[in-house]
C-alpha cells in the first residue's frame, strides 16, 4: 500500500500519529462522536416509532416505582438533586477554578465549552422531541419539563467524562487509568439509576442522555486538543 498509494498511506499514517496536530486524538474523537451520535439516533428513532424499547421503558418504570416507600428513597433523592444542572454547574465551576489555578487553560476552555453547551443542547433536544415523563398516581417527583433525553445523566456524562479524561492524561499507570474510567462510568450509571428509581425518566431517556453527553464531550475535547496542538506546532516553526 505504501508503494502503490503513497498519498493515501501518508494520510492514514498522519491520522494515526499521536504526535501529529491532526493525528490519533482527532481520529479517536471522530470515531467516538460517530458512535455516540449513531447510538443517540438509534434510540431516538425507536422512541419516536414506539418500538420495543418503549414497552421496556414502561415495564421498568413500573418495576422501580414499587420501591417508592423504600428507606433508600431519601438518599437517592439527595444524590439525584446534587446532579441537577445547578449542581453540575457548581461542580464544574469548582473544577474549572482548580484547573485555572494550575494554569490548565486548555482544559478550562474545554470545560467551559462542554458543561454549559451540553446543558443547552439537552434543553434544545427536549423541546425537539417533547416526550412526556413517566406518569404515576403518586409520583415521587413531579416535573413540568420534557423527558427525552435525561439532563441529569447527560450533565453527569459530560462532567465526569471530562474529569476522567484529565486524570487519564495526567496519570501514566494503566491500572490507575482503568480505575479512573471505571469510577467515572460508575458515577454516570448511578445518576442514571437514580432518575429511573425516582420515576423521573425512562430507560431510553437516560441511555440517550449518556449518548448525547458522550457525543458532545468528544466534540469539545477533540476540538480544544486540536487547537492546542496546532498552536504548539506553529510555535515550533
Amino acid at each position: 500500500m505504501k508503494q502503490r498509494y503513497p498519498r493515501l498511506h501518508r494520510h492514514l499514517a498522519a491520522r494515526l500519529d499521536p504526535g501529529h496536530a491532526l493525528g490519533l486524538h482527532l481520529t479517536v474523537g471522530v470515531v467516538l462522536l460517530a458512535l455516540t451520535a449513531w447510538l443517540f439516533g438509534l434510540i431516538a428513532s425507536d422512541v419516536m416509532a414506539n418500538a420495543r424499547i418503549t414497552r421496556i421503558d414502561l415495564r421498568l418504570a413500573n418495576w422501580f416505582h414499587q420501591f417508592a416507600d423504600s428507606p433508600w428513597t431519601p438518599l437517592v433523592r439527595t444524590f439525584t438533586d446534587w446532579h441537577h444542572p445547578i449542581g453540575i454547574g457548581l461542580m464544574a465551576a469548582a473544577l474549572g477554578t482548580w484547573w485555572y489555578r494550575r494554569q490548565e487553560r486548555y482544559w478550562v476552555m474545554a470545560l467551559l465549552c462542554a458543561v454549559p453547551g451540553g446543558l443547552i443542547l439537552n434543553v434544545l433536544l427536549k423541546y425537539i422531541f417533547q416526550r412526556a415523563r413517566p406518569h404515576f398516581d403518586e409520583p415521587l417527583v413531579s416535573l413540568a419539563t420534557f423527558s427525552f433525553p435525561s439532563g441529569h445523566t447527560s450533565g453527569a456524562t459530560v462532567l465526569y467524562g471530562m474529569l476522567a479524561a484529565w486524570l487519564v492524561c495526567h496519570c501514566r499507570a494503566k491500572v490507575l487509568q482503568a480505575l479512573t474510567v471505571t469510577a467515572a462510568l460508575l458515577m454516570i450509571a448511578l445518576v442514571a439509576l437514580s432518575r429511573l428509581y425516582l420515576g423521573a425518566h425512562y430507560l431510553s431517556d437516560v441511555l440517550a442522555g449518556m449518548a448525547v453527553g458522550g457525543a458532545w464531550l468528544a466534540v469539545c475535547i477533540t476540538s480544544v486538543s486540536t487547537l492546542r496542538r496546532q498552536r504548539e506546532a506553529r510555535t515550533l516553526y
